[in-house]
């Protein structure tokens, strides 16, 4: 159901407070206050992800309808501080600018447990699988993946195989190269 719409609608920026990709949706605390605003995972997917990580900076396009602010379009989102996280064995020691030299290939997910805290996919036109960490799933901005879906992936050879360093939504990925 299309309701009717009170303005034409404005960009807001705030944080994630939840969005829960079971559920199809979550809500963004804006930075000038007010009621939540309503982040529907199709606004989302229209944006490239199927998630977005809990305290992820972002800023949309709201618009006020009968039952509340709700977004409409998502221009940016950019993943939470990481500072206070513990740095991931597999990553300490390696140089941060030859971690943002490394290239980005095409993968989909074979699988992502977040209660688990990792998944795996695979790397177009290689059979190994990579490893994929909750972690680097969270500095990447996403809070759960999907089976099959697109991505564009950074990996390293970690301690126990090919491991990603970080996760972009596949749109993001096309738009890096």
């Amino acid at each position: 159901m299309v309701e009717e719409t009170q303005d034409k609608g404005r960009q807001v920026g705030g944080h994630v407070k939840w969005f829960d990709p079971t559920k199809g949706f979550g809500f963004v605390v804006a930075d000038e206050g007010g009621p939540d605003i309503l982040l529907h995972a199709n606004v989302l997917r229209n944006f490239g992800q199927s998630s977005v990580a809990d305290g992820s900076r972002i800023r949309l396009e709201v618009v006020d309808t009968e039952r509340g602010a709700q977004a409409v379009d998502v221009l940016e989102i950019t993943p939470p501080d990481t500072t206070v996280t513990a740095p991931l064995g597999d990553l300490a020691g390696i140089d941060p600018e030859e971690l943002a030299r490394t290239p980005i290939q095409p993968a989909r997910i074979k699988w992502f447990d977040k209660a688990k805290g990792f998944g795996f996919a695979n790397v177009f036109g290689k059979a190994e699988d990579v490893f994929v960490h909750i972690e680097v799933l969270r500095r990447s901005g996403m809070a759960d993946l999907m089976p099959g879906e697109a991505v564009g992936l950074k990996v390293i050879d970690g301690q126990r195989g090919k491991m990603a360093t970080e996760v972009l939504s596949w749109e993001r990925a096309v738009e890096s190269k």
